[in-house]
């Protein structure tokens, strides 16, 4: 089969879809690959470097004018019209996004979203999202700590002692755990808060102190344990209760940040403006749902604002920092997927009775499959 693998063109997009690990491997399965120039540059990948393991290099519309084409992110309108009908396209296409998903039927392709897989055992290899939050819990730590204007460790020197910063996580999912652990090896004093009991033990095993608000009713114990890895949105009654622990924690913490998401919604509000306003002038807020809205409603998506001498950061794309791993992780999730595409002689079967590719189906034959909203 021939595989094509553009290069990224979204402002700030880094990662690339494929690698020469990965295509190594496709190549020694009987497939042309065939890479659009420059389009591992910015993930530390030269050309050269897939043109020793098999791939051909080529223009854009050579390479999404391939039979399966491997995105990154989702094509805007016109890479949309480089892709013949007919072709297969997977990728973190935004599943929520029917328009696109209607654009794609429209131009007869068969696309796959990868954040669509159910967060099961099985699927766990070519998860993309907690790959990517796995990088973006890890940078988000990174990124404080630039911005924070003290040491994060305790440090005894000749001239005194500098106390550790303390950390505040809110949510923690798998960008969380990750965020957890990377102050941890930094040094800080570490406290977390999730809406889900069975992430008490791990944030422990981190290190953290759990941020334990107590449910007070059958309603607010169904809604946290979760449906598919993710929280569920908590009753007000219990929201209340966790805003005000909150409230509590951010003020006598020297970083914090969010990781809430709810798929399909938009972000729960953790960290209010009158939270905000009572923080300690220097301290950061680093917001990891920037890009649905926010978990802090004075975060602004791609940009640092200041309130109260308080630090508000709103990355909305921090896997594209760490360009060169969170593409190899990504391109192993990806290859891990198209294993359930092929059969043993290569050829493309898409086979419904597979649960993981009926759930990252979008759209085939020019008709809609998944729709939402």
């Amino acid at each position: 089969m021939h595989i094509g693998v553009p290069l990224e063109t979204q402002t700030g997009e880094t990662r690339v879809a494929a690698t020469p690990e990965t295509i190594k491997k496709l190549v020694g399965q009987g497939h042309q690959v065939t890479v659009e120039r420059g389009a591992g540059v910015n993930a530390s990948i030269p050309d050269s470097a897939y043109e020793a393991v098999g791939a051909v290099l080529g223009s854009a519309a050579d390479a999404f004018g391939a039979q399966l084409v491997l995105k990154v992110v989702a094509p805007n309108d016109s890479e949309l019209a480089l892709i013949k009908s007919g072709s297969v396209l997977a990728g973190m296409l935004n599943p929520f996004n029917n328009d696109l998903i209607a654009k794609m039927a429209e131009r007869g392709i068969t696309a796959f979203a990868l954040e669509a897989a159910p967060r099961t055992s099985r699927a766990q290899s070519l998860d993309v999202l907690s790959s990517q939050a796995n990088i973006a819990g890890y940078k988000a730590v990174l990124l404080a700590a630039h911005h924070y204007p003290r040491f994060m460790p305790m440090l005894m020197t000749a001239a005194g002692t500098v106390k550790a910063a303390r950390v505040l996580i809110l949510g923690a999912g798998v960008a969380g755990l990750q965020a957890i652990a990377t102050a941890k090896r930094l040094g800080a004093v570490i406290e977390a808060s999730d809406v889900r009991p069975a992430v008490k033990e791990q944030i422990e095993s981190l290190g953290a102190k759990f941020i334990d608000v107590p449910y007070e009713t059958d309603e607010e114990r169904d809604c946290a344990v979760g449906v598919g890895g993710y929280a569920r949105p908590m009753p007000a009654s219990w929201m209340q209760r966790q805003a005000q622990a909150v409230h509590e924690r951010a003020k006598q913490a020297d970083i914090v940040i969010t990781t809430a998401l709810i798929p399909g919604r938009k972000a729960p509000t953790l960290l209010s403006a009158e939270t905000v306003a009572q923080m300690k002038p220097g301290s950061v807020v680093i917001d990891l749902a920037a890009a649905q809205g926010g978990n802090c409603p004075l975060t602004v998506a791609d940009q640092i604002v200041i309130e109260n001498g308080v630090t508000i950061v709103g990355p909305t794309n921090l896997p594209a920092q760490v360009g060169a791993d969170a593409s190899a992780l990504y391109a192993r999730n990806l290859l891990d997927f198209m294993k359930l595409l092929f059969d043993k002689d290569g050829a493309l079967t898409i086979n419904l009775e597979d649960d993981i590719v009926a759930a990252c189906l979008m759209c085939r034959d020019g008709q809609v499959i998944r729709k939402n909203g």
